[in-house]
């Protein structure tokens, strides 16, 4: 269940969980009804075999949030309306005003609903209770910031705000890769993406590359800045940090796993424990550097 991507939020340490276990069935994934477009909720993170809606270990919380939504594609309600209004207006033997129209496509909708395929998909979570950290596993703002919101949905109030740097991270991207010093436990990975700061200005995008040669200090030297940057953590994760604060490509090295590969597990339950306990601690270790890096503190919304 490792993540491959980490959208932060930040929400006060001492914020009351004590509750959640009990609130989350009252905000769990009901199946979409027939006249429904979508539905999200809570489902449990360990699979279907499991019932449980959260699964705690120490100070981290592992959510899941599911979402269906029907596969409606506007094309098709276009098609289907426009024939609905030519069969009307021929009947009729007038043209149809606004209203009518609208009338008319609410009709398609129902007709429609029941008959479009659902797709299923899922957003995993750690709530870290001692950092005041949400680690969505997306790189979407807005994804994200719906896990969120059902976590507020379930609890009634969650004071979470997306993380912001009061360093700007374009700045010490940049930065870094101009030589100031990395923080102790990091090196450079392969990749990065340099932008003309004018609006429409060249991106350079740099892959499995070698960071410290001439043609990107060329590009530095033209005036673009780093807007994400491959990084590596302790040989243990690898990563692009984004000037978003987003964490995406997220990878765990032989280094890091290795101690599960080297533990007996007695079955798939056990083998998630484990890996979420690994995820878990990997991410505060991550967080904790990037916060001190880049003086991390909760946005403004």
């Amino acid at each position: 269940m490792f993540f491959r991507n980490l959208t932060l939020f930040r929400f006060p340490a001492g914020h009351d969980f004590s509750q959640l276990a009990e609130l989350l069935p009252e905000a769990a994934l009901k199946p979409v009804g027939p006249l429904e477009l979508g539905t999200a909720g809570f489902i449990p993170p360990l699979g279907r075999d499991s019932t449980e809606l959260m699964h705690r270990i120490g100070d981290a919380i592992w959510l899941a949030v599911g979402e269906q939504r029907k596969l409606l594609p506007a094309a098709v309600v276009a098609d289907a309306l426009a024939r609905r209004i030519a069969e009307v207006e021929q009947r009729e033997g007038r043209k149809l005003g606004g209203r009518a129209r609208k009338r008319l496509k609410d009709e398609v909708l129902h007709e429609l609903l029941p008959k479009a395929l659902v797709q299923n998909r899922r957003t995993d979570a750690i709530l870290d209770l001692q950092l005041g950290v949400l680690f969505v596993d997306t790189a979407s703002r807005k994804a994200a910031a719906a896990v969120a919101s059902e976590i507020r949905r379930a609890l009634g109030s969650f004071p979470a705000l997306p993380a912001a740097a009061e360093t700007e991270p374009r700045a010490v991207l940049t930065s870094w890769l101009a030589g100031e010093p990395l923080p102790e436990c990091m090196h450079f990975g392969d990749e990065c993406e340099l932008r003309d700061p004018a609006d429409g200005g060249a991106v350079a995008k740099l892959q499995h590359h070698q960071l410290h040669s001439e043609e990107v200090a060329r590009h530095l030297e033209s005036g673009k800045q780093v807007v994400r940057l491959g990084l590596c953590l302790d040989d243990r994760l690898g990563f692009v940090l984004g000037d978003d604060l987003v964490v995406r490509k997220l990878r765990f090295f032989e280094a890091a796993v290795e101690s599960l590969e080297n533990t007996e597990h007695d079955d798939l339950h056990a083998e998630l424990d484990a890996r979420f306990a690994l995820m878990a601690g990997e991410a505060r270790h991550l967080f904790r550097v990037l916060e001190q890096a880049l003086h991390i503190r909760a946005g403004e919304g």
